[in-house]
């Protein structure tokens, strides 16, 4: 059972008699060895700022990006799992991700097209070339997957995707058809044979044409995952400038004939988003200039989505930014790599979310998407073995949900950093200390704090000439809610 209560307090300050705008914070704590987590520690108003050992100030007449939504990944192996717990724990686990007030409200959901890794086989839609597509059918996704893609839309609130309380849902493929491929094999890399490059992008027009029949509106999709890695799965390879002529001369010119892109108006709603890269940020901004530098692929670019699996290097999140600040930045996956069941309650997982989090959100990410939401107590299924730590695991032979401290730092930025909030300046006095903030639609503003050290130490957050002070404790993660 995943476990919201009471673990400390703020330390209000003395009430002082000021002219600046006096607000309120309502805070929410994870800290390790805590018997609970996500814990609310209670609502405190600021007075006069008193000595503290650090200061978060806080200014919201300067706004940086807007967050499209934070989740995770349904996948067929997630989907596998949850069909086989028991009523209950389905239920619990979907309220648990996508209930706003029950749980931590996420707003964001990858999907794959047909097969990946995570799935017990692979398979596609559409028989032995078929290049018309005439057998395109979802049947394989019906089963399990979009079910599950349904209960989580509907526990969220909506599904048109793009704000409020609505549900963005994006989709990845990891390899065309066996058939189209250079290597005639859906695994091992490969790459996309030019003569089925037109046939490819009408894929993607019938996956959202067949998912939006379902009922579950697509955002967006990328052009393909880790474009760059021949894997042991399902996995194709694009060059740049492979990837920017599909974008230009076949996907882009496919969804606008198609009526489902509008060039004038990249962020138009109902216009699907394409996401170029979808792999580590190592090289993200070279890969990221090879498609954007031509004018005739990038007007049909939406963004640039990243993985984590090899370094950092945030700053290159940053640099895209910079160089170009129309395009939109979305982590697209990331997970802790090889299940070992010994490690499931290491604190260290959650804090290493935490890490990107903060700084994907620093240098301009729009949105934040884990891997898998959920996995069995192998950390599968996994066709070619490839196991892996999602932030729920589940016991299939007993139905026991055991919740990771992953769930919790996700759940630190997405129950209160909603669709639509904007990023506000945080300016941190502590190296010890990371900090973010955002300014939600409703007004309200996320403060989130995390603290690696081991040692605790007193923030305070600090609005105009009013503040509030935190005691962080040592290996925890904060978020207050500012309200005037």
């Amino acid at each position: 059972m995943f476990r919201f209560a009471l673990l400390f307090g703020f330390l209000a300050m003395p009430a002082i008699s000021t002219l600046a705008q006096p607000f309120q914070a309502s805070v929410f704590v994870s800290a390790k060895d805590a018997k609970t987590q996500l814990a609310p520690g209670g609502t405190f108003t600021s007075a006069q700022p008193g000595p503290a050992q650090a200061t978060i100030f806080l200014d919201d007449a300067k706004t940086f990006q807007t967050i499209v939504g934070i989740g995770g990944a349904i996948t067929d192996a997630s989907a596998e799992v949850f069909a086989k717990l028991p009523a209950d724990k389905q239920r619990e686990l979907i309220a648990a991700y996508f209930d706003p007030k029950a749980g931590i409200g996420y707003s964001l959901i990858r999907t794959n097209i047909h097969s990946c890794d995570f799935s017990s086989a692979s398979y596609t839609y559409v028989a032995e070339n078929d290049t018309a597509l005439a057998t395109f059918n979802i049947a394989p996704d019906l089963k399990h997957r979009v079910p599950m893609i349904k209960q989580a839309i509907a526990a969220s609130g909506g599904g048109s995707g793009g704000g409020g309380k609505e549900m963005t849902v994006y989709a990845s493929p990891w390899s065309p058809p066996a058939w189209m491929k250079t290597n005639g094999n859906m695994l091992q890399g490969g790459e996309l044979k030019p003569e089925f490059a037109g046939a490819w992008a009408k894929y993607y027009i019938k996956f959202i044409e067949a998912y939006e029949k379902q009922g579950i509106p697509i955002f967006g999709v990328s052009v393909q995952n880790e474009p760059a890695a021949v894997q042991r799965w399902e996995s194709c390879i694009y060059s740049a400038e492979q990837e920017r002529d599909f974008v230009k001369d076949h996907l882009g010119p496919a969804l606008v004939k198609a009526g489902m892109l509008d060039v004038n108006d990249l962020d138009a709603a109902g216009s699907k988003k394409i996401i170029v890269w979808d792999h580590n940020r190592d090289i993200m901004y070279e890969r990221a200039r090879g498609v954007l530098e031509d004018p005739a692929a990038a007007k049909y670019v939406w963004g640039v989505g990243f993985h984590w699996y090899v370094g950092d290097h945030f700053e290159n999140v940053r640099l895209v930014q910079e160089r170009f600040p129309k395009t939109h930045l979305l982590f697209t996956e990331g997970c802790v790599e090889s299940y070992d069941a010994a490690k499931v309650n290491e604190w260290g997982a959650g804090e290493r979310y935490g890490r990107s989090l903060f700084n994907d959100f620093n240098n301009g990410a729009v949105g934040w998407t884990d891997w898998n939401i959920l996995l069995d107590e192998k950390g599968g299924p996994n066709h070619v073995g490839n196991f892996c730590f999602a932030p729920v695991h589940a016991d299939i032979a007993t139905g026991e949900l055991t919740y990771m401290n992953s769930f919790y730092y996700l759940g630190h930025f997405s129950k209160f950093v909603r669709p639509g909030a904007k990023r506000i300046i945080a300016s941190n006095t502590s190296d010890e200390l990371l900090s973010v903030a955002f300014k939600n639609p409703d007004g309200s503003i996320a403060v989130v704090m995390m603290n690696q050290t081991e040692k605790a130490i007193e923030v305070n957050i600090q609005m105009g000439g009013q503040a509030v002070k935190a005691k962080s404790e040592a290996r925890s993660i904060v978020t207050a809610v500012v309200r005037r």
